[in-house]
């Protein structure tokens, strides 16, 4: 039977699934659209449920044209948008709040603060990230102080962070790999890129409890964290 690759490509405005072949050859696509969300000016958000549907659509979609279906699947690699972030409720499975993507920009005033406060060149020595709204570390902050009980959930070890590709290794897992890689954690500002751990200064720093952080695991073995099946 011949194998495949299935890659998981989530983006800003669809998410699209292709399978390669042994040669790296792109064999088969699908692509579906999801909803975008504009609460406010500058405030963009996602539906993580959408994300979620609309990612596993594609790729059920690539799959059934497969010969041997699921079988010929001999692994799986994500990319996704990266500092997009969700926290959702550990025992339940459901996100507390919308998405935050990327691009946006409710936190600038946050950063802007810390940056009078001198924290810009601790925060680049330790992350190689300028300190902006871009980056998932303000936006966590924001879920915590406007989401009712969700800080003192974070505190209570109930809730979970994670970028696009936590989520998606959470529902491909039913639960049981809460995970992202270096390539991810390093775009939430509050990596350390030097010591390859997420940080305590940076941790406190933000107010961020550690127990809502990911597992980050070598890309390489990320297969055995999640089923697919």
């Amino acid at each position: 039977m011949q194998k495949f690759i299935l890659s998981l490509d989530q983006g800003t405005t669809s998410s699209r699934s292709i399978a390669y072949d042994d040669k790296g050859q792109s064999m088969l696509v699908a692509q579906e659209e999801f909803r975008q969300i504009f609460p406010k000016n500058a405030w963009v958000e996602h539906d993580p449920e959408d994300i979620w549907r609309s990612q596993l659509n594609v790729a059920e979609k690539v799959i059934s044209t497969l010969n041997g279906g699921v079988d010929a699947v001999e692994a799986i690699a994500i990319t996704n948008q990266r500092e997009t972030t969700i926290l959702w409720n550990r025992k339940t499975g459901q996100p507390v709040y919308n998405a935050i993507v990327w691009q946006d920009r409710r936190t600038s005033d946050y950063c802007e603060l810390l940056k009078k406060q001198g924290k810009q060149s601790m925060i680049y020595e330790k992350t190689g990230l300028i300190l902006d709204a871009y980056f998932s570390a303000s936006k966590i902050v924001w879920i915590l102080n406007n989401v009712k009980d969700a800080r003192k959930m974070a505190e209570n070890g109930e809730l979970a962070f994670g970028t696009i590709d936590s989520w998606l290794c959470w529902k491909l897992s039913k639960g049981k790999s809460h995970i992202t890689d270096v390539t991810n954690a390093s775009r939430t500002m509050l990596y350390n890129i030097h010591t390859l751990q997420w940080d305590e200064e940076l941790l406190a720093l933000f107010d961020i409890p550690c127990s809502i952080l990911p597992k980050v695991v070598d890309s390489s073995a990320l297969s055995a964290y999640v089923d697919a099946s």
